[in-house]
């Protein structure tokens, strides 16, 4: 369960998030829909309006609950996963959060820099999944095991910039022939310990490894291995989105 819980956070580009309305008595629930990328170590990112309600919740209390649905596209969507991360959000400086953040949502970079928006994060502190009918667990954080890959961080930006400059082509077959996309125009947004993103417009895609990096040096052969696949094993089926 853990594995589906980072799946989810890690494949979804957008969350329903909950905050407390402050001018309401005793706090009123308050939901409504963000952009999210989330770092390496499950932290999610979001990039928000000083202006907007949830802003002013999380300035009165940082205690927040985003909800991942994984959901879309199912005839009976109530036996699909979704899971809900507890935690409490925060302003960030962190320059390599942010282009992590904007390496996902591109489009974001029109405003990213007006003085009224701002990049939080988001600790998490325990998630509620549910998998389907009668798959349902609390996790906390020490639960979700994300792995770690010694460098990854730190070396994201140059390998996404090197594939999508160098290699557009095996980016492309990874979208094409391993995902079941449609061709054309897609770049790579972020690489994790347990995958690679993509995107093409407002249209996203997550591919995940056989096994987790151990760290940043890893990389290559993995996107080389993953290139040797898509040219000789069988295009895999359009995905359900």
């Amino acid at each position: 369960m853990p594995r589906t819980v980072r799946a989810l956070l890690r494949g979804l580009d957008r969350a329903s998030l909950a905050t407390f309305l402050p001018a309401e008595p005793a706090g009123w629930p308050y939901a409504s829909l963000v952009l999210v990328a989330v770092d390496h170590d499950l932290t999610p990112i979001l990039l928000l309006s000083d202006l907007a309600e949830h802003t002013k919740a999380i300035r009165a209390d940082g205690r927040v609950s985003l909800l991942f649905d994984g959901t879309a596209g199912l005839d009976q969507p109530l036996t699909g996963p979704r899971v809900t991360v507890l935690g409490r959000a925060e302003r960030t400086d962190d320059e390599r959060l942010k282009r992590r953040f904007l390496a996902r949502h591109p489009d974001a970079a029109l405003y990213a820099g007006f003085k009224d928006f701002g990049f939080y994060r988001v600790s998490v502190e325990r998630s509620h999944l549910v998998g389907g009918f009668g798959k349902i667990r609390w996790i906390d954080r020490a639960g979700l095991a994300a792995p770690e890959a010694e460098g990854l961080a730190a070396a994201e930006q140059g390998i996404v910039g090197h594939m999508n400059e160098d290699h557009g082509d095996a980016v492309q077959l990874y979208a094409e022939k391993l995902i079941g996309r449609t061709a054309g125009g897609w770049t790579m947004t972020g690489i994790d310990p347990e995958g690679l993103d993509l995107r093409r417009g407002g249209e996203t895609a997550r591919l995940d490894f056989d096994a987790p990096l151990g760290a940043a040096g890893e990389a290559r052969k993995v996107l080389v291995a993953l290139v040797a696949r898509a040219r000789t094993d069988p295009p895999a089926k359009p995905e359900e989105r």
